[in-house]
């Protein structure tokens, strides 16, 4: 939980403090007032990073560092970032310096912004970050084994972009350990997406108001008893073709994970309604596995999402929303505050 944030020099914030209370807190102000700024603010000093820019945008125009002080319970969290060739970012947990935050130092912290509502109908790799974002909140192996995979397929690719004889007997050492990283991201996701199954289908249900089944399903090239020994030969086959395209056309970095709805898609056959009930299916479950895995509360930012849903649908986030520290945002506070009549915090910019 946060209990105060001060922003000197991030985003448009000149030097700002603010106080949150232990439930609701709504942040209205008109467009342009620093809602979102605010949120990513919480975000960097949860988590490390923001969920839209490099840290050279953080710091306030014309300024040469950026510092977010917060206390969440009774540590003290400091984030400071200077602008320097090459960037320099440093933390400070109860006094001590760090150079960078592993999953343990971490906040547990769910977003929820206008971007998510476009999942289901957005291209893989939309949904690929999405999952594989909150696998690294969640498996501390995960974010370093994704980074490896990265570096092991831009290795490979630069290779594909040489001549083939010169580079084909260096390709048979990548494809063996880009088959074995490979591997184990599909038994994540795997792992995360049989997770969801258990949920999502009652979750769905309560919050759409009527029986459907909900499922997602990892559309892999490979199933993942097998995947190491078959991408591997996958890999070894499309040598040819790989070389002419100039990367590599197979693997996780190609795979998607479809949401179906009665047995259909859900990005071809659900009316907008029924996305926006999947998607809150999705968030709660998010809300629910980190709480279980980190043992803690998360905290929830929901940056002016509840313009886009109908009453039936806020009525059940907020029925989710009275067991965790919130923090919302909108243009129009009437729209929200009638949801916490009884409890909330109101802060007003601009």
């Amino acid at each position: 939980m946060i209990d105060t944030l001060r922003l000197q020099n991030f985003r448009s914030y000149k030097d700002s403090s603010f106080e949150f209370g232990a439930g609701v807190n709504i942040v209205v102000g008109p467009n342009a007032s620093g809602k979102t700024n605010l949120l990513e603010a919480i975000l960097v000093l949860s988590t490390g990073s923001s969920f839209r820019a490099r840290d050279t945008e953080l710091i306030k125009f014309g300024a040469p560092w950026s510092r977010l002080d917060g206390f969440f319970g009774s540590e003290s969290r400091v984030v400071k970032i200077v602008d320097s060739d090459p960037i320099k970012k440093d933390f400070m947990l109860d006094d001590k310096p760090f150079r960078r935050l592993n999953l343990e130092r971490t906040v547990p912290i769910v977003l929820f912004e206008p971007n998510h509502l476009q999942l289901i109908i957005r291209g893989p790799q939309t949904r690929r970050d999405y999952f594989d974002d909150i696998l690294e909140r969640t498996q501390p192996n995960f974010r370093p084994l994704r980074r490896h995979f990265e570096r092991t397929l831009a290795q490979r690719n630069a290779l594909l972009k040489q001549s083939p004889a010169a580079a084909k007997k260096q390709l048979f050492a990548w494809n063996i350990r880009l088959s074995e990283l490979g591997s184990q991201i599909a038994l994540a996701r795997q792992g995360l997406i049989d997770s969801l199954n258990k949920s999502i289908p009652k979750s769905y249900n309560q919050i759409a108001g009527k029986r459907s089944r909900a499922k997602l399903v990892y559309d892999s090239h490979f199933s993942v008893g097998s995947y190491s020994s078959r991408y591997l030969a996958k890999l070894e086959a499309s040598v040819g073709l790989d070389f002419k395209r100039g990367f590599t056309g197979y693997g996780p970095h190609r795979e998607d994970i479809v949401i179906y709805l009665n047995g259909q898609p859900a990005a071809a056959a659900a009316s907008r309604g029924e996305s926006r009930s999947l998607i809150l299916a999705l968030k709660i479950f998010e809300l629910k596995l980190l709480e279980k895995l980190r043992g803690q509360k998360p905290i929830f930012l929901l940056d002016d999402v509840f313009s886009e849903l109908d009453g039936s649908r806020r009525r059940h986030l907020v029925e989710h929303l009275k067991d965790y520290q919130s923090i919302i945002t909108t243009t129009d506070a009437d729209a929200v505050v009638e949801y916490f009549a009884k409890s909330h915090e109101l802060i007003a910019l601009g």
